[in-house]
């Protein structure tokens, strides 16, 4: 498994907790897995164990020939195998500073991805190469176009997993020297793009299967609302493409067992519930009001995650019975709209601009509901947290929040949270009314939030749909 981020080593996002927990799952099914990632500077100041394998690998980039160092560390018993190469990996960020992507990225993806591919030349056989999005979409293409330089892996099937379709690792023409491929590859059948080279749309092309992050999202991504210009190549592999929707770590997200939390509960017995909302309400500088629903929300504070109808309906929001607390970092335009509301109406809404995962996790218990208005969402998690601390979950029905939240029926009882369609703030309003209107039935609630918290998305679920794919891929 090839990734750019694999959680607890290195992760700016959702991909570094699917790169993390999946491995751990699949080696409960008896898979030998293997995971290979950059050794970046955040890894090597950290303190974790690394031994020095002795292996070196070599990656042809451009015109030089640039060696790297291969360490390992351990993750639940797993290997992983980290490529150190100073001039592209010891650096502050993963990607970039707040001001843009590192110049380079190109080159120092396409020197991770080449290496990825001599060690697992060096260490064959390997019966799937799963690799992560744009940053590792190229090893598909190079075992595919350059088989003369990684003889051991061509029976190796490979697997792409596209977390976020928006990110694509698109660079000028000038960069495909680094790529070591014939030219007659730049053409729209292949990696060109607009005049430039798209290096996930080549994964997409090459892979011999592709995964998404939910099932709506497969379908999604067909479409020119969420296709990011890629729709139609990616229709015409449809039918290698498979959803497979992310789990999530219940070791980790249990109120039972939560120790970020006031104090803990269960599905049979809520008391706890209501310390963690007092606790939240006091962190927030909001009255103690039991009976006035708290509404959460733990987002990227940007466009993609429904922050423009967000804010088209807040003074509407403030003026229902409820409160709103707010947990998150983004855009600044958000930022001084969410903290202006804050000093405006500081009885019913609090912001903290930032992230603080036991804050995160205060919230997801604390909360009444959890709101999630996203404009695309591929699987989203929080959602699939909110379930499992009895914290009804209110969102857009897109991606993952599609697949994992089912709306309320009063008239059978059915349903884990309450949705809405249209990208609208009457909508978004419509659905917060819906859920403050079952609030106020007390037996409802509580089925609701039964049904919330029977869900099951554990990674074990997953990870068996991963392996009867790898198990497919290898038969054919």
């Amino acid at each position: 498994m090839v990734a750019p981020e694999i959680v607890p080593l290195a992760k700016t996002g959702g991909l570094g907790d699917v790169a993390g927990a999946l491995p751990i799952a699949l080696a409960r099914l008896g898979v030998e897995v293997a995971m290979v990632l950059p050794a970046y500077q955040t890894i090597l100041e950290s303190g974790v164990k690394l031994e020095r394998t002795g292996l070196q690998v070599e990656a042809k980039v451009g015109e030089r020939r640039v060696p790297g160092e291969v360490l390992k560390t351990y993750v639940a018993g797993s290997p992983v195998f980290l490529i150190r190469q100073d001039r592209y990996f010891l650096r502050p960020q993963l990607y970039g500073t707040p001001q843009g992507d590192y110049p380079d990225n190109a080159e120092r993806f396409a020197f991770f991805s080449k290496a990825a591919l001599d060690l697992a030349q060096k260490t064959a056989p390997w019966d799937v190469i799963h690799c992560h999005d744009w940053q590792t979409a190229l090893i598909p293409v190079l075992q595919k176009l350059r088989a003369d330089l990684w003889p051991a892996l061509q029976t190796s099937r490979t697997l792409l997993t596209i977390h976020n379709l928006a990110y694509q690792g698109t660079f000028p023409l000038s960069s495909w020297p680094l790529l070591d491929i014939d030219m007659q590859y730049f053409t729209p059948r292949h990696l060109e793009f607009y005049g430039d080279v798209n290096w996930l749309k080549g994964g997409i092309l090459f892979a011999d299967a592709l995964t998404t992050v939910s099932r709506k999202y497969a379908m999604e991504i067909m479409e020119p609302e969420f296709g990011c210009g890629l729709e139609g190549v990616i229709h015409d592999c449809r039918e290698r493409l498979h959803g497979i929707l992310n789990g999530v770590d219940y070791a980790e997200w249990n109120p039972k067992s939560d120790p970020h939390i006031e104090r803990n509960f269960t599905r049979g017995d809520l008391s706890g519930k209501e310390s963690c909302k007092k606790d939240l309400q006091e962190i927030y500088q909001l009255p103690a009001a039991t009976t006035v629903p708290l509404i959460g929300i733990v987002s990227r504070l940007a466009y993609q995650k429904g922050l423009d109808i967000l804010a088209d309906c807040m003074e509407e929001l403030m003026s229902l019975e409820l409160q709103l607390v707010v947990l998150g970092t983004g855009e600044q335009k958000y930022h001084d709209l969410l903290t202006a509301l804050a000093a405006r109406y500081p009885k019913k809404i609090g912001v903290r601009i930032g992230f603080d995962n036991g804050l995160a996790h205060k919230i997801e218990a604390g909360a009444d509901m959890f709101l999630m208005p996203s404009k695309y969402e591929p699987c989203g998690l929080n959602q699939i947290y909110s379930l499992a601390y009895g914290t009804v979950p209110i969102v857009r029905a897109t991606g993952g929040l599609d697949d994992t939240i089912e709306d309320y029926d009063p008239s059978t009882g059915a349903g884990n949270g309450f949705k809405f369609s249209a990208y609208s703030s009457a909508a978004l309003v419509a659905a917060v009314k819906g859920a403050l209107a079952a609030y106020t039935q007390k037996q409802a609630w509580r089925k609701i939030i039964a049904n919330a918290m029977a869900c099951d998305f554990s990674w074990d679920r997953s990870a068996k749909e991963y392996l009867t794919l790898y198990r497919k891929l290898g038969q054919g």
